[in-house]
């Protein structure tokens, strides 16, 4: 008997898996798909007019036969609609379904997704390389994956900071929003600032406040400059190109991490640099993953999330530099108390600030 219960098992165990499997290449296939609308401005110029293939690649510059593939498939896949199927295929006319151009093409909306679908294009672009880490254990250098992760990732994020950054997240801390809002004008470090857009939305969320943003990497710095140029706030926000980790001094009111700590190979030197830019009074407060307070199997979807990007992205990037804390995405919250007293901070307290991914630090020198 318990044989036969162990068989019926595994076959309920394949059978299971082998479905799930069958989906989630599905899925995979929808992602990529996405990229390709995205990067070739399909659904932008579909959300103008619907389109024949033919009308499609003459606006886009595309070539029609690819672009008649590519519309069925998003139409059998149901990102697209067409309202005359069984035309002859060069007559058919594709167009946005309701509510999919939010996701597709608001990048204001903290529904837009079109940005990670361009950063899992990204960090899946480079498995050569992964699979020589994993032998090796070396890292992967950041600038490899290239400006599908790098611009992905920003875009993502991007959305959080504009819509939350100054309306719920730093209002949740009642004696931080008081000094961004007062004289004399706030002092803000921006740590691991990426593209820049956490410290845009800072600069747009408080007029009077002045930030300094940081990032190691040379083309992410330019890229932030480029934005803060665009949104015509460069007077109030400088970048530059460190090492968080790099010994420093300042006088800041506020210094910020954003979803970084994790991915630094020296992440408890980064953090003793945060607490010597503090000015006297100053607050050091960092967001990183909201992680399950213990190692689950199976996880969660969320915890699923942050292992596949552990797996491709943070932990390969995080272990560039040598030696490295190898860290990696899921960084649990007792790890970051850790580090935050290794650094020598005396206390950490977790904000009450609501976000299905992100976890808020305040820490305490």
């Amino acid at each position: 008997m318990a044989v036969g219960r162990t068989s019926q098992e595994a076959t309920a165990n394949r059978d299971g898996f082998v479905e799930r499997v069958f989906s989630s290449a599905l899925a995979t296939y929808d992602i990529f798909s996405i990229y390709i609308g995205d990067r070739l401005g399909f659904y932008a110029a579909l959300n103008q007019e619907p389109s024949t293939a033919k009308v499609l690649a003459h606006r886009t510059g595309t070539d029609e036969r690819y672009i008649r593939e590519w519309l069925e498939q998003q139409a059998v896949t149901g990102i697209l609609r067409t309202s005359n199927a069984q035309a002859e295929p060069s007559e058919r006319t594709y167009e946005l379904i309701p509510g999919h151009d939010e996701v597709l093409l608001s990048p204001n909306s903290a529904n837009y997704l079109a940005a990670f679908a361009r950063f899992t294009a990204g960090t899946l672009s480079i498995m050569p390389q992964l699979l020589d880490a994993f032998r090796s254990g070396s890292g992967v250098p950041y600038r490899d994956y290239g400006p599908d992760a790098r611009e992905g990732q920003a875009d993502t994020n991007r959305t959080q900071f504009i819509n939350f950054l100054g309306t719920e997240w730093l209002p949740a801390v009642p004696d931080v929003q008081e000094r961004l809002e007062a004289d004399p004008p706030a002092r803000v470090a921006d740590i691991a600032c990426g593209t820049g857009w956490s410290s845009i939305a800072l600069v747009r969320a408080y007029p009077k406040i002045h930030v300094d943003g940081f990032d190691y990497d040379d083309a992410s710095i330019e890229l932030a400059k480029t934005n803060a140029e665009r949104e015509g706030l460069s007077e109030r926000v400088r970048f530059h190109v460190k090492d968080a980790s790099d010994d420093s001094n300042g006088s800041y009111d506020l210094v910020t991490v954003f979803e970084a700590i994790h991915d630094m190979a020296r992440p408890v030197e980064a953090l003793k640099t945060m607490r010597k830019l503090l000015a006297p009074n100053g607050s050091a407060i960092v967001a990183d993953e909201r992680t399950a307070d213990d190692f689950v199997a199976p996880g969660d979807d969320t915890e699923r999330l942050f292992y596949a990007w552990s797996v491709f992205f943070c932990l390969p990037t995080g272990r560039e530099d040598q030696p490295s804390a190898a860290t990696g995405t899921v960084m649990r919250a007792d790890k970051f108390r850790d580090y935050a007293a290794s650094a020598g901070y005396r206390d950490v307290e977790i904000l009450p600030i609501e976000n299905e991914f992100w976890r808020f630090y305040r820490l305490f020198p």
